[in-house]
């Protein structure tokens, strides 16, 4: 491996693991509406939904999404029918405590599901990764770390975001304290919603 490449690799996707996007919000909401554990779980499910993208990447979906625009939208539409859902229902029970029961796995699965829905990590993961590959050096091995690391990374950075959102949360447990939380985290999906369902759709991340 290229080290030289691959250090401005890492520096390249910190900055851009540190730039707000899509996941990062999402693990914010997650982290106020159901605390610390939820908001690191929903990142590791983001995460999850990055091997999936990265690894489909590979097998040329993102082509077939260039090739087939009706596909990329149908996906970008489904997305932001799933988020603005997401977002009205924590703006009803916008009155209920933080939801800590039983609630990791829902945040994993919400998780996912936000990052597998957005069909732009798919042109994200093929347009970025190959562009620290050294052709003159195993491919295949090149791409297995880099996609590694940046899954890594993002656990690392938007659990964190997760935890600290979830912490603050559990610090204001008063009942108007607690609307409050449950309004901002609503509004975020709803926002999100909205920006995926606009013409441009999500940013990368």
């Amino acid at each position: 491996m290229n080290w030289s490449l691959f250090a401005t690799y890492l520096l390249t996707a910190t900055v851009l693991m540190l730039t707000p996007g899509p996941d990062m919000l999402f693990c914010l909401a997650t982290g106020l509406r159901g605390g610390p554990r939820a908001g690191f779980t929903a990142a590791v499910g983001a995460a999850a939904g990055e091997v999936v993208h990265i690894s489909a990447s590979a097998l040329g979906l993102a082509a077939l999404f260039r090739a087939a625009p009706v596909a990329y939208d149908g996906v970008r539409v489904l997305g932001a029918g799933y988020l603005i859902l997401l977002g009205v229902r924590t703006l009803r029970n916008r009155n209920r405590g933080i939801q800590t029961r039983d609630g990791n796995g829902r945040a994993f699965r919400r998780g996912l599901l936000t990052n597998l829905l957005n069909p732009k990590m798919a042109l994200f993961s093929i347009a970025f990764l190959p562009q620290f590959v050294d052709p003159h050096r195993d491919v295949a091995l090149q791409f297995l770390v880099l996609g590694a690391c940046f899954v890594a990374l993002e656990i690392v950075v938007d659990g964190t975001v997760g935890v600290l959102a979830g912490r603050f949360a559990r610090v204001l447990g008063g009942r108007r304290a607690v609307r409050n939380l449950n309004v901002a985290a609503g509004s975020i999906y709803v926002g999100l919603g909205v920006r995926v369902a606009g013409p441009a759709g999500l940013q990368n991340r």
